[in-house]
């Protein structure tokens, strides 16, 4: 790494990272508990202003670097109510909220500062509360939110693009990782060595400007939410059979790409990123760094490797996280780009999944079906789509699958959960395999751009496979072939 590479990314974990060995506490680390405790908060104190709260909870944690500050203003900067209830808050919660907020990663990849919500993705907590903080500041200014995107993602992405402008852009961003128990999470371990800009991280700051835009365009006037309820709104909800996501027309937590996007991208990225490094280095009094001429490209390429793996792929659950056993046998590779995409339906489980406790149910009782009754070494599919707005990994991109007899090592097999004989999958769950997941396998090399999709039966002739009414609709998506 150049000696400019270390500056930043020093610079970057100044804002972003502590390294460090302490026990985790207790508490569990999903955003049911993160809302019980901010709702204590609010019923011990009644007629507690949301955005009083977040300040609280920022000055909890620490987190008022200069760059917040010069934004939202300094947390300890409150009228004298504000900082009784601060006082308060500090006594009953201080050790819960700031182990819950501080964003870490620890030496043995450990990442601290996140939790897991209902829907199986994991949020940092840090960017998703600036986000809040900053919309509910515009709401009470009766303006405009002020430095929403520099708080939630400008910021990180474009130290961490920075920090690891030596390395090819797919390192600049990510990793995820999984929980030790989804049921009772304490510990989220990372799969590799941490960015700036953990997956995590990422979750956390589109929900932050999803929800901080929200509540920027409430009238001033407009009486506000409870935090809890907030919280709740966007990350507590049921979809019921029948109607799922295409029911809701509420900015809601799987929706997170798709809306973060339609926010976020009529804006020019690249001029909103270099103008946060510049207040940054401003700030700091590192200005010397924007004379660096490669800057501009490193951000470029950097924000390219953000839209594909964050806007035009959809968010895959890793096999860890829904409960995966371990292949029985030998992973043979794929040979890619493949040409085929092959399409089912599961049949059984017959109804669609429509929370992640459901699909990983569904995926963990096709995994046995597949090893014990089929004799297979593993769950057969590439990957499997939901009707909860995700994707789940079935072998991956790169891994041979059991999907399609014969077929299996000229493309990838994808089927959606549940009977679609004589009813159609939802309308989501069709654009996540027919769009999302379909652009990301031909812009990340897995397919050639101009492959054929067939449905199962077509190559299969002892089956009805995606079923009667999916495989009239797939006939009409690009790509299929009879």
């Amino acid at each position: 790494m150049t000696s400019f590479g270390l500056s930043i990314f020093v610079l970057g974990l100044s804002y972003l990272f502590t390294v460090y060995s302490r026990p985790a506490g207790v508490h569990l680390r999903n955003m049911n508990s993160f809302i019980r405790a901010v709702q204590q908060v609010e019923d011990s104190n009644p007629g507690i202003s949301p955005l009083a709260l977040v300040r609280a909870l920022r000055r909890t944690a620490g987190h008022d670097d200069a760059m917040t500050i010069h934004f939202l203003g300094a947390s300890y900067n409150l009228s004298d109510a504000e900082v009784l209830e601060t006082a308060i808050l500090n006594a009953s919660s201080f050790s819960f909220f700031d182990k819950a907020i501080h964003h870490i990663v620890t030496d043995n990849g450990e990442e601290r500062g996140v939790v897991l919500t209902p829907d199986g993705t994991t949020v940092a907590l840090a960017p998703l509360l600036l986000g809040i903080e900053s919309g509910l500041k515009a709401k009470m200014d009766g303006k405009p939110a002020v430095g929403l995107f520099s708080l939630t993602l400008g910021r990180t992405l474009g130290l961490s693009f920075l920090s690891l402008q030596d390395f090819p852009p797919s390192y600049r961003l990510g990793p995820n990782g999984c929980w030790d128990n989804v049921d009772y999470p304490k510990v989220f371990k990372l799969s590799q060595a941490a960015t700036l800009a953990t997956d995590a991280v990422i979750n956390g700051g589109m929900d932050g400007a999803i929800l901080g835009t929200d509540l920027s365009n409430l009238s001033a006037h407009e009486p506000s939410q409870a935090l809890s309820d907030i919280l709740k709104g966007y990350y507590s909800f049921i979809l019921h059979e029948g109607q799922g996501l295409d029911a809701l027309t509420k900015h809601i937590s799987p929706r997170r790409r798709e809306i973060s996007r339609a926010i976020l991208e009529p804006l020019d990225l690249h001029s909103q990123v270099m103008e946060t490094l510049a207040l940054v280095w401003k700030l700091e009094k590192t200005e010397w760094i924007a004379f660096d001429t490669g800057l501009g490209k490193v951000v470029k390429d950097g924000l390219e490797r953000f839209v594909h793996k964050y806007w035009d792929c959809p968010q895959i659950i890793p096999r860890c996280q829904w409960g995966a056993k371990a292949n029985r046998g030998t992973p043979l590779p794929l040979s890619l780009p493949l040409r085929f995409l092959y399409v089912h339906h599961t049949y059984e489980p017959s109804s669609p999944c429509l929370s992640f406790p459901n699909c990983s149910r569904d995926m963990r009782s096709m995994q046995r079906y597949h090893q014990e009754d089929r004799g297979w070494s593993d769950i057969g599919y590439s990957f499997v789509v939901g009707s909860d707005g995700y994707v789940y990994e079935g072998r991956g991109w790169k891994q041979l699958g059991t999907h399609t007899r014969g077929r299996n090592d000229v493309g990838y097999g994808v089927s959606i959960i549940g009977n679609y004989t004589a009813t159609l999958p939802s309308r989501h769950a069709m654009d996540l395999l027919r769009h999302r997941l379909v652009r990301c396998a031909v812009d990340g090399g897995g397919l050639i751009a101009n492959f054929t999709l067939h449905g199962h039966r077509q190559v299969v002739n002892y089956t009805s496979c995606p079923g009667d009414a999916f495989f009239s609709e797939i006939r009409t998506w690009e790509h299929f072939r009879d």
